[in-house]
This record gives structure tokens, sequence and C-alpha cells, in this order.
């Protein structure tokens, strides 16, 4: 399939929205804040272009479909996102030391344990949706330079379906968040949906 349509678009971003706002639940018991998500907008992007909104670098967020679903999907948060988060996580306001320096081990580790239970939010949210088991991996997450960063060989697709949202966490961010599924992935989703209708 050499295209996506409205209504691939359409069921992906009601996915996403379904997903996501599950994980803004988790993520708003975890930092005690309050967290809104607005509805997204999807769209198809060749890989080349995806990190092109981003400055310097960025946190790339990975996860494994491990049953249910094959594949990878990706969160993308800025830099000085992370910073707040992890300065929340460590017990602060949001604009405490973590939130001014840079990224060190334990911004990532501390991103790592907030995607671990959104995204363990999201797949429990996939499989209510779907009426099927979906389970993923423990993400990776990494900090990327942007203009060196090259996708790894085995997510070798061209095209992604991009999904941003306006994210707002209490009055510390205000920012976006990008998820993206590989093309084949996203198809495979949207299967999955049909079939279930």
């Amino acid at each position: 399939m050499d295209f996506f349509s409205k209504d691939e678009a359409d069921v992906i971003g009601e996915i996403s929205n379904i997903s996501i706002g599950s994980s803004a639940t988790s993520m708003n018991k975890m930092l005690g804040q309050p967290i809104k998500i607005t509805t997204p907008d999807v769209s198809l992007v060749h890989k080349d272009e995806i990190l092109k909104d981003y400055k310097n670098s960025c946190i790339l967020v990975r996860v494994q479909y491990t049953q249910g679903l094959s594949g990878n999907n990706m969160l993308i948060l800025k830099d000085k996102d992370a910073k707040i988060i992890t300065d929340l996580m460590m017990g602060n306001d949001g604009t405490g030391e973590y939130s001014q320096s840079d990224i060190t081990p334990l911004h990532i580790s501390a991103i790592s344990e907030a995607m671990n239970q959104m995204t363990a939010s999201s797949a429990t949210a996939m499989s209510k949706m779907f009426d099927k088991k979906i389970d993923i991996s423990p993400p990776t997450v990494q900090q990327v330079v942007v203009e060196n960063y090259v996708f790894p060989d085995d997510i070798s697709d061209e095209l992604f379906v991009k999904i941003n949202f306006w994210m707002r966490i209490g009055k510390l961010i205000d920012s976006t968040i990008m998820q993206l599924y590989p093309f084949d992935l996203a198809h495979s989703i949207y299967n999955l949906f049909q079939r279930r209708n």
C-alpha cells in the first residue's frame, strides 16, 4: 500500500489518542501535576524529515511490540521537557537542579521509568480496545544529536506515521510530544481496528 488514507489517519489518531490519554493518567500520578493532551495531528513523513523540528538534540524513546503486534513504536521528547519531568520525579517542583543541568544518565533513568509506566498503560489500553493481548518490551531511552542521528538497521522503513500531540503539564510544560509508527506497523494497527469492527 503506497498511500495513507484519511480513514487510516483518523483511526490511528483515535487509537493514539486513547493510548496517550491512558499514558497521561499514569504520568499524572507520577508527577502530581495536572496533564492535558490535545487531539493528535496525524501525518505521513519520510524518516529524513522526522527530526527537522528539533534543535541540536532530543530524547528518543523506543518500544518494541513483543505480542499482538510486530514493530517499533517511538516517542520523541524535547530535552527541556525531559529535564522538567526528571526534576518532578526527583521530588522537586519542576524548576530545580535537574531542570537546569545537561542531560545525564540520571535523566535517562528517570525518563525510562516514566516511559515504562506510560507505555505499559498504553499497551493495556490497546489490549482492551482490540480485545487482544498487546505486550511491549521495556522502553530504551537515549539522547540523540539531531544532525548525526541514523535510524538503526532494524528500523528499515522509509515512511512513518507521525502523531503530534500538544502536551501541558501544570504550568511547567507547554510543548509537543511526537509519536511515530513505521508505516507497516500503522497499517497493521489499522487492520486490527477494522477486524474489531
